[in-house]
């Protein structure tokens, strides 16, 4: 189990930065992943949107096919009605232990206020520029007219203005199914949900991480 989340930092988008951050989370004391050591896990997206609900339990469930299974593909239509004690009775039938859900909590808007910013605009900044004799910046032997050119730098001001985001609050769990209790729970927001397979990706990473930070997931060996 532990070999998944490592694989999922693998897919997050590291290198341009992340919209999601934790906002709370909370741990089993007595629980951690090693000693879980689950094997068959279902991945469960509470969505009203059966096209978001299977797109996020797919994204989730190709990390490792062979462990994480959609839902979809057992708690359907034909099971709605069913109760939580019957349809967990069909999980642990299905030799699933353990369960990863994902729900979403909230919307909200949030006004922030961006500062103006003051600068001076380089020009072309063409070469041939260097220090002059008297110490100043000027022109270095050898500058044509490009480089003469490119050292006009008027000042300029951008002013502040205030930005209204919207963040989307996600709650993701672990259950252990075997003894039927949370053991793991993070709460996540995200500025931008335009594109689910990103999200998805930045909250495992999100999640992965705090998971690290709880103990309830063990670094990776270096």
């Amino acid at each position: 189990m532990k070999n998944i989340f490592i694989a999922l930092i693998c897919i997050c988008l590291t290198s341009c930065g992340s919209n999601t951050s934790i906002v709370s989370s909370w741990r089993d004391p007595n629980a951690t992943l090693a000693s879980e050591n689950f094997k068959k896990v279902i991945v469960v997206a509470l969505a009203k949107d059966e096209s978001t609900r299977r797109s996020t339990e797919n994204r989730i469930a190709s990390i490792n096919p062979a462990v994480l299974n959609s839902s979809y593909n057992y708690l359907n239509q034909q099971n709605l009605n069913l109760t939580q004690e019957q349809k967990l009775s069909i999980l642990q039938t299905e030799g699933f232990d353990g369960a990863i859900t994902l729900r979403f909590i909230k919307a909200d808007k949030e006004t922030q206020y961006v500062p103006g910013t003051s600068n001076y605009y380089g020009g072309m900044g063409y070469p041939g520029m260097g220090y002059g004799y008297a110490g100043g910046y000027g022109m270095g032997y050898g500058a044509g007219f490009g480089g003469w050119y490119g050292a006009y730098a008027p000042a300029y001001y951008t002013p502040g203005y205030y930005q209204e985001n919207v963040y989307y609050y996600i709650e993701t769990n672990i259950f252990d199914l075997k003894s039927n209790k949370l053991v793991w729970s993070a709460t996540t927001k995200s500025l931008d949900v335009s594109d689910i397979s990103t999200t998805v990706d930045e909250i495992m990473q999100a999640c992965v991480n705090q998971m690290k930070a709880d103990g309830y997931m063990a670094p990776k060996a270096k």
